[in-house]
């Protein structure tokens, strides 16, 4: 039975929402950088891919089971951009206000303000694990021109859910969790995994 994953990534906003999401299992999440675990590289086009990546390069490096995730911001009127390069969308170094500049800046004289936020976690027990657990999540939305609310991370204070009234910035964090694309992406592959392991 899984007693400790490693979190494939260093960001802790994710690692907070992680590590809330998995508590009742009662499986220790550690950061890589606690483990001396370098960043992957995410070269592919697709965010299974990138995340089965970073997965696996954590596992290979940690010698425990990982999970990682590779999440982005998919705009209808920009053919999905900025996608798998959400992080990194205004160029490096990463920065949430230029990218979410660049992104309002694009859609300024666009009606088609549709977007959804997109997941895709991954679990391996070691690095050459050959059924990795892979599940999904999807959360609808608009961007908005304007920010609005100070909790979340990315693009959070553009991202407007009609159906709450509110962006994702201003959601309390357990109200967030329950219904975004990482939400729903970790409870599917925690039953995934609970079914699994017997948990």
């Amino acid at each position: 039975m899984i007693k400790q994953l490693v979190l494939a990534s260093n960001n802790a906003g994710k690692l907070r929402e992680f590590g809330e999401l998995m508590a009742p299992l009662g499986i220790d999440i550690l950061p890589q950088s606690q483990l001396g675990v370098s960043e992957a590289d995410e070269p592919h086009f697709t965010f299974v891919e990138n995340a089965l990546a970073k997965a696996r390069h954590a596992a290979q490096h940690a010698k425990l089971p990982a999970f990682a995730d590779d999440s982005g911001i998919c705009v209808a009127a920009l053919h999905g951009e900025p996608g798998v390069h959400s992080a990194r969308f205004a160029g490096n170094p990463k920065s949430d206000p230029r990218n979410n500049e660049k992104l309002v800046t694009l859609l300024q004289s666009q009606t088609d303000r549709r977007a959804h936020y997109y997941c895709a976690v991954v679990l391996v027990r070691h690095a050459q694990d050959p059924e990795p657990l892979i599940a999904e999540g999807r959360w609808h939305g608009e961007i908005i021109a304007t920010p609005r609310g100070d909790g979340g991370f990315g693009y959070d204070p553009y991202f407007f859910v009609p159906a709450l009234g509110k962006t994702a910035a201003e959601l309390p964090a357990e109200e967030k969790n329950a219904i975004s694309h990482r939400g729903q992406a970790l409870r599917r592959l925690i039953a995934m995994l609970r079914e699994r392991e017997n948990i």
